[in-house]
C-alpha cells in the first residue's frame, strides 16, 4: 500500500479580510490546508461564512499579538502568509495606537515563529511605503521615500508598515529568514467594505444608493487599481519561486485613473443619478488629512520574476464590485476616505 501524501497547509493571517478571505480561497482550491488567524475587528465572518464548513479551513479568531496562538499555529503550517494589519484611514486617524502596536508589534511575532520554526513567509505591504510622490512615474521597488511630518497621523500607517518590511529584511538578512514582500497597490473587488475609506466600493455603495459621492480635495489625485483576483495569482507565485527570497515586489496595475474621473465612471456604470461633492482636504474627519496624490508601480521586477502581470483592466473591477455590491449591504460611512484611503 503506497504511502499518504500529506496535503499542504498554509497559515493565512488576515484570513477573514477582503483579500485574506481571496486568498484563502484560492489556496483551498489548490488542495491546501488553510488556516486563518483573525481578530474580526476589520476581517469579518461573512468574508469566510462559505468556508466554514469545509473540514480543511480552520478558523482562529484570535491577535497575531497573541504569541502562544501564533506559535502553534505556525508551528503546525508548511507557508505563512502575513496580511493581518489595521487598515483604513479612519482608523489610522482615531486610533494611531493600534495601528503602531499591531503591525509593527504583530508583526514581529510572526516573523519570530516562522524563524523559530523555518517557515516561509509572505508579508503584504502595501504602495502607502512610498509616501507622497508629486509626479507621475512608475515606482520601482527601491525609489525613495517622501513622507510628511510625524505630527501628520496620516504617516503612522505607512511608517508602521515600512517598518514591517525592515524587520522581514532584518530576519532575512541576520537570521536566513526565507520570506519575501509584495507591495499592493490598490486592491479591490468583491466583498470589499467602503466602512474603511476604500474609495471604489465606497464610490459604488454611494451610487446605488442614490447618494453624492464625495471626493476630496479637486479630485485630480490618481491611482491604479488592481483586481484581487489578481493580487492572489501574485501572492501565490511570488511564494511558489523560492528564487524570490529576501527580495521586495510591486504588485498591482500600471495604469492609473484620476479620482474624478473614477467617480464618472462609477455613476455612468451603476446609471446613478448621484451627485459628485467636492470636500476641502481639511474638512475630512473634522481634522486636516494629507493625501498621497500619485502612485503608479514598476512591475517589471515582479513580470521578470515570476512571470506576473495584472490581467484584468479597471471596467471588469467596476463590473465585478458593481455585481457583488447589488446582491449585498455595503456599510458606507457619512464620511470616507474617498480619496485618502490606505491600501494594505
Amino acid at each position: 500500500m503506497g504511502q499518504r501524501t500529506q496535503r499542504p497547509t498554509a497559515l493565512v493571517t488576515g484570513g477573514a479580510g477582503f483579500i485574506g478571505s481571496h486568498l484563502s480561497e484560492a489556496l483551498l482550491a489548490r488542495g491546501s490546508e488553510v488556516y486563518v488567524l483573525d481578530d474580526l475587528s476589520t476581517g469579518s465572518l461573512d468574508n469566510v461564512a462559505h468556508l466554514r464548513e469545509r473540514a480543511d479551513f480552520h478558523l482562529v479568531v484570535d491577535s497575531v499579538l497573541s504569541p502562544a496562538v501564533v506559535n502553534e499555529l505556525v508551528h503546525k503550517c508548511d507557508v505563512v502568509y502575513h496580511l493581518a494589519a489595521v487598515v483604513g484611514v479612519r482608523l489610522i486617524i482615531e486610533q494611531p495606537v493600534r495601528t503602531l502596536l499591531t503591525n509593527v508589534r504583530g508583526t514581529d511575532v510572526v516573523l519570530e515563529h516562522a524563524h523559530r520554526f523555518g517557515k516561509r513567509l509572505l508579508l503584504a505591504s502595501t504602495s502607502e511605503v512610498y509616501g507622497d510622490h508629486r509626479i507621475l512615474e512608475p515606482l520601482p521597488e527601491d525609489a525613495r521615500r517622501v513622507y510628511g511630518p510625524t505630527t501628520a497621523r496620516r504617516w503612522a500607517y505607512a511608517d508602521s508598515k515600512a517598518m514591517d518590511e525592515l524587520l522581514a529584511l532584518a530576519y532575512h538578512q541576520e537570521r536566513g529568514l526565507d520570506c519575501v514582500i509584495a507591495r499592493l497597490f490598490n486592491t479591490v473587488g468583491p466583498r470589499q467594505s467602503g466602512k474603511y475609506g476604500m474609495v471604489i466600493p465606497s464610490f459604488v455603495g454611494r451610487a446605488l444608493a442614490g447618494g453624492p459621492l464625495e471626493i476630496h480635495g479637486d479630485g485630480t489625485q490618481t491611482r491604479c487599481f488592481c483586481h484581487v483576483a489578481d493580487t492572489v495569482a501574485a501572492l501565490l507565485s511570488l511564494m511558489e519561486h523560492r528564487a524570490t527570497s529576501g527580495e521586495i515586489y510591486n504588485v498591482g496595475s500600471p495604469h492609473p485613473i484620476r479620482i474624478v474621473d473614477l467617480a464618472h465612471r462609477v455613476v455612468e456604470l451603476t446609471q446613478s443619478g448621484s451627485e459628485l461633492v467636492f470636500v476641502p482636504h481639511e474638512e475630512v474627519y473634522g481634522q486636516g488629512i494629507e493625501d498621497m496624490y500619485h502612485r503608479i508601480p514598476a512591475t517589471g521586477k515582479i513580470e521578470s520574476a515570476v512571470g506576473w502581470r495584472a490581467s484584468r483592466d479597471l471596467d471588469v473591477i467596476l463590473a465585478d464590485v458593481i455585481e457583488d455590491a447589488r446582491t449585498r449591504i455595503i456599510p458606507v460611512e457619512p464620511r470616507t476616505a474617498a480619496a485618502a484611503a490606505p491600501r494594505p
